[in-house]
């Protein structure tokens, strides 16, 4: 069983930066991809940034030059760093977990979720 446990949420001003952290039970060398994602009250949840083992990226165009995701394997841990943060970036963050087995077998782990709210 994996686990991730997300932390680094908060309330901030616009304009504001937060930096999220993801801790994996287990090495993270073994996923595939690793991403952000958030759910906003009465929206689905949404893609915010991801990662592949290779440190290829992938961001939401809302997101796009103000947030920045990276993996540390060592520490086994994945970041999201969110500069110029506004309003609509209020939402629960999600950190997430692929496995992909070369059969095609796709294991999806969530973490449970840290609040972000972006409020004057």
């Amino acid at each position: 069983q994996v686990q991730l446990v997300e932390s680094g949420g908060g309330l901030v001003q616009p304009g504001g930066s937060l930096r999220l952290s993801c801790a994996a039970s287990r090495s993270i060398f073994d996923f595939n991809v690793m991403g952000w994602y958030r759910q906003a009250p009465g929206k689905q949840r949404e893609l915010v940034a991801a990662i592949t083992g290779g440190r290829i990226t992938n961001y939401s165009d809302s997101v796009k030059g103000r947030f920045t995701i990276s993996r540390d394997n060592a520490k086994n841990t994945v970041d999201l760093q969110m500069n110029s943060l506004k309003p609509e970036d209020t939402a629960v963050y999600y950190c997430n977990a692929e496995l992909i087995y070369t059969d095609a077998t796709r294991y999806v782990y969530w973490g449970q979720g840290t609040q972000v709210t972006v409020s004057s």
